[in-house]
């Protein structure tokens, strides 16, 4: 076969309005091509309502939205600047998704709706319900403004609250309520702002950075400042004037001078303010939150309460490292005005010894005394939280032994262990402590706290609510789901969590949320979401357990298409991600469950079922090391995972060896190269976004933490790019041009695909204008799975029985 390259332009876009017949259009089609009929139709429905939950549990609200965005609005100008893309016209983030619709207020009492009165051609975000649940506050997005609207939750009603100024959202969400409901603190665009910095048309000079014998090693991030014209193009659009808008009597008030604000968090009492400023030297290799600034807490009125921190550039911390200053700085949800943060004893440094690796740190309100140690971690801290009453739950984690403690923390002043726990062990995960929002405080009733958790066993996940005693340490089982079903808990309805809000759904059955009553044991639905595929309700879908020739468990799940019937050999695609683990038990534990219902979004593989494909979902492919020896033997493990894999599928009837594809997406696609390279299993395969030469992310990747310089040998042995002469199977490359996650440059794909070409191999390469790690447009969503069937169609499906000799190399 003859190499192609696709590049597609926006001149193109109108050949998405082409309609397509029973297969998908010609990859010889000018422009975006179209899947089959059947596949636009699912993706073009409307998706279901996002749910978002009030703090006083007795409404929800449904934002609904339009399935996807177009490409003409995401060819719309940005900048890309400190790790962030922003819209320049109107000073948000780059909207990504389909535009939101409508907003509908749901009463878990009684199920009764409410429509929220939008403004006309509004385009609703950022939803958050006041804490007392009286109001919900959201954005609109205009073409060249963000406003701020609040909706009255008893009659759907909205106003306008920020008047004539422009949220600034390009650091993040732009606003919080406070704790009493009665304002929101936000970020807006200065007033007076001029005009952007103009880029100049002749070059002052070269772009210099300079290093004098410092350690700075770093993860390969896209959208990185690069020019002295970029910095000044992310203090100006990041600079915000941090304002309270009251509902009584909508007053609006400056608080504090304007500064290139990446935070602000009101205090639980509404008294203070947490700010963390952004300041100069901005770093060139690390996004916003790598950048030097202030940490500070403000008065209400914006002067300087206390100077928290100084905090340094990221540039210099070790790999696995942290800062040496305060960090994870967090106002205690359960005081009017407390902070917390954590200290590094080791230098941030894991490689050194040290009896104690951080210390917790608090200082309360009025600021003037000084910070109290409270606690210290032998391992690396992971999270502090705190109950309604006070009581401290802390985690440390270990990444040598791949272990993680839990900590209680009371007013007795000795530390009680919870659990020690394995990282990967999910059979033994005792779940997460339930949180009231706003602020995340533990939910404590009496002297218990409640766990919510996924619940996996050999048989699959069955999730669960447990009542954990603050004193015994022990927990008692409240609900788990059935076998037959999936059944989460979103949140319990009151303190002694009697009733609960869950969400529901089996494999007919789409996701819908219910009250139940633990104690009666029933439950009544609030939404009805109908099947938003319809189409492909006569998929079958089975869960396979199955056993590599080492002896580790593998699992996944096996979907046959409508009408399947049984005994019938099909053209089977493996789409699968592996995964590092420290030993192989916990690699063996099956996740996931065969009771969940299937849904179809985006350019999912799973669309292939309307194409007579089965496919073999997720089949795992762990790579199994203690410490960081994992990837010592990457290429065997993942060759034999894929082998018998390759083998279930046959063994049961539904492949034979010479019709059975491989597909990824990321690390899925580097492994997807990998095996092409190393194996002859496959008869062709789709790689989507994928790194494919690891020498280009130097300093790690996954979650392997030694460099390339230590262990240049298996930097190579896992790199396909290393191996492109040994790939000898047709190879589909697609890539987002605008590819934003670390490590999966665009290069990546093109200098495998020079490779490729340069050895005579069968290989396309389709790069997505406008396109990030995963692909948003429409029509890019659309030509993505169109280019999927007919590279399949043709060396999956219809191939023609291969030879059985095979490559020397492999």
């Amino acid at each position: 076969m003859s190499t192609h390259i696709v590049r597609m332009s926006l001149a193109c876009v109108a050949a998405g309005a082409l309609s397509a017949g029973l297969s998908a259009q010609s990859s010889t089609t000018q422009g975006y091509l179209l899947p089959p009929k059947v596949i636009v139709d699912i993706l073009d429905a409307a998706p279901t309502p996002t749910v978002i939950v009030a703090p006083d549990r007795k409404m929800v609200a449904l934002l609904e939205r339009k399935s996807m965005a177009g490409i003409a609005e995401l060819a719309e100008p940005i900048h890309r600047i400190a790790g962030a893309r922003i819209n320049p016209r109107n000073n948000g983030r780059q909207l990504r998704t389909g535009a939101a619709t409508g907003i509908t207020l749901k009463a878990v009492a009684d199920g009764t709706e409410k429509k929220v009165v939008l403004p006309a051609g509004a385009n609703p975000g950022g939803l958050a319900f006041s804490p007392n649940g009286k109001h919900l506050a959201f954005t609109n997005t205009k073409p060249t403004a963000i406003e701020l609207w609040v909706a009255d939750t008893a009659t759907g009603q909205s106003r306008l609250l920020s008047g004539t100024d422009r949220l600034n959202a390009t650091a993040a969400e732009p606003c919080d309520w406070l704790e009493d409901s009665s304002a929101l603190v936000c970020t807006a665009v200065p007033a007076g702002r001029g005009p952007a910095p103009a880029e100049p048309r002749v070059p002052a000079g070269p772009n210099i950075q300079e290093n004098l014998g410092k350690a700075a090693p770093a993860p390969t991030f896209e959208d990185m400042l690069k020019t002295r014209h970029d910095e000044d193009l992310f203090e100006y659009f990041f600079t915000s004037q941090v304002v309270s808008y009251e509902l009584a009597g909508a007053r609006r008030t400056a608080i504090g001078a304007p500064a290139i604000v990446e935070s602000v968090a009101p205090a639980p009492g509404g008294e203070y303010l947490l700010v963390s400023k952004v300041k100069r030297p901005f770093s060139h290799l690390y996004s916003m939150s790598g950048f030097p600034k202030d940490v500070e807490v403000w008065t209400r009125k914006g002067t300087l309460a206390k100077k928290i921190a100084d905090v340094p550039t990221a540039e210099g911390i070790p790999i696995n490292g942290v800062i040496t200053g305060p960090r994870q700085y967090r106002w205690r949800p359960d005081q009017p005005a407390t902070l917390t943060w954590v200290e590094a004893l080791d230098q941030g440094n894991p490689k050194n010894a040290a009896p104690f690796r951080d210390r917790l740190l608090t200082l309360a309100a009025p600021f003037t005394g000084q910070p109290a140690e409270f606690g210290k971690t032998e391992w690396r801290f992971g999270t502090l939280s705190f109950t309604d009453k006070g009581i401290a739950l802390l985690v440390e984690s270990d990444r040598v032994s791949r272990r993680q403690r839990t900590w209680v923390l009371d007013d007795s002043g000795t530390p009680r262990q919870l659990w020690d726990l394995k990282t990967d062990d999910s059979y033994r995960n005792p779940g997460s402590p339930v949180t009231r929002q706003p602020g995340g405080a533990v939910i404590q009733d009496g002297n218990t706290i409640y766990l919510a958790g996924v619940g996996s066993t050999p048989q699959g996940d069955r999730p669960f609510l447990d009542r954990l005693s603050l004193t015994t340490l022990k927990p008692e089982r409240l609900f788990r789901a059935d076998d037959k079903s999936y059944e989460t808990i979103v949140a319990p309805l009151d303190y002694a969590a009697k009733t609960v809000l869950t969400r529901y759904e089996t494999p007919t059955e789409p996701p819908n949320y219910y009250v139940r009553d633990l104690t009666a044991g029933t439950k009544r639905a609030i939404t009805a979401f109908k099947d938003p595929a319809p189409q492909l309700r006569g998929v079958q879908r089975q869960f396979v357990t199955y056993k590599r020739k080492d002896g580790v468990a593998l699992n996944g799940t096996l979907y046959l298409p409508p009408d399947y019937k049984a005994g019938t050999r099909v053209p089977v695609v493996m789409w699968a991600y592996p995964r590092e683990f420290g030993d192989a038990d916990s690699a063996g534990q099956v996740t996931g469950s065969p009771n969940r219902f299937t849904t179809y979004t985006g350019a999912s593989h799973l669309f292939l079922l309307t194409q007579g494909y089965a496919i073999f979902d997720d089949p795992k492919m762990p790579i199994i090391g203690a410490g960081e020896t994992a990837n010592d033997t990457y290429v065997e493990q993942l060759r034999m995972s894929a082998e018998a894999a390759v083998d279930k599928v046959v063994e049961m009837g539904v492949a034979d060896r010479d019709r059975i594809g491989v597909g990824g997406h990321s690390y899925g696609a580097f492994m997807t190269a990998n095996l092409l390279a190393h194996t002859d299993l496959f008869r062709a395969g789709v790689a989507r976004s994928g790194a494919y030469n690891r020498t280009l992310t130097p300093f790690g990747f996954q979650s392997e933490r030694r460099t390339f310089w230590e262990i240049p040998e298996i930097y190579g042995k896992m790199s396909p790019f290393y191996h492109a002469d040994k790939i000898n199977e047709p190879i589909l490359l697609i890539h987002g041009e605008a590819d934003d996650n670390s490590g999966t440059f665009p290069i990546q794909s093109e200098r495998l695909w020079m490779a490729l070409k340069g050895f005579g191999a069968t290989v396309r390469y389709v790069t997505l204008p406008n396109e990030a790690h995963g692909y948003a447009a429409r029509e890019s969503v659309l030509h993505t799975i169109a280019e999927t069937i007919n590279w399949l169609d043709k060396y999956v499906k219809n191939a023609p029985p291969r030879t059985r000799t095979t490559t020397a190399q492999k």
